[in-house]
């Protein structure tokens, strides 16, 4: 009688150690592998709520007009892959290098930065520079400011427009290199809102400028 009380005892420790592993296995393996429950298990706990899938990183939401708030939380509700702060870092640089491009007189950057009908604001100022024989020696001192103005989703076009407050020393120089206007020393503050759009179901995961206008 002891020898069968022994072993029943074993076989309930080794019983224990087993669920205790498995469940442990099963913790790690619930996500990748489903497993199937079993007639003799335990019965599964109360379901949960379901929870929606967080709109990504949407960062800094405090302190916005509703409006704006709204349509950023559309747009991140479109696109699960749509971040605030990464956008707001991708904009500050964009700005940052479509007037550098545009003071070179470089299109090619231009060309891949905005869209047609930007570009060819660009390019029909650069055109009348160069048959003025002028260039611009313009500097980017820093950008004080950058801020969402607006946010909208139009069907699968997300657009949001951005204020960029900033110090710019600008000269306009002439074909022998005298300055005729402006000057290095004197930065002067530009308030400009730019308007980014891109399709949320596009692949490609870059915005492009599609409207300039003063802040």
């Amino acid at each position: 009688m002891l020898e069968i009380i022994l072993l029943a005892m074993v076989a309930a420790f080794l019983g224990l150690r087993l669920y205790s592993v498995l469940g442990r296995r099963a913790e790690h393996e619930e996500e990748s592998v489903p497993q199937r429950p079993e007639e003799n298990s335990m019965p599964p706990a109360a379901p949960q709520p379901a929870v929606p899938a967080a709109p990504a990183r949407v960062v800094q939401m405090d302190g916005m007009m509703p409006a704006v708030e709204r349509g950023i939380r559309e747009i991140a509700s479109a696109d699960s892959k749509f971040d605030l702060a990464a956008f707001l870092e991708g904009a500050k640089g964009a700005y940052e290098m479509v007037l550098e491009a545009f003071w070179n007189g470089d299109r090619e950057t231009l060309r891949e930065l905005c869209d047609d009908d930007v570009y060819e604001g660009f390019d029909g100022a650069i055109t009348a520079r160069e048959e003025a024989g002028e260039k611009l020696d313009n500097s980017l001192v820093r950008i004080e400011e950058t801020r969402i103005h607006s946010a909208s989703l139009d069907g699968k076009l997300a657009r949001i427009a951005v204020l960029f407050v900033a110090d710019i020393a600008a000269v306009t120089r002439d074909k022998d290199g005298n300055v005729i206007a402006g000057s290095l020393d004197d930065a002067i503050e530009s308030r400009d809102v730019w308007t980014f759009s891109r399709n949320v179901i596009d692949r490609d995961p870059n915005w492009v400028l599609d409207e300039t206008d003063e802040g």
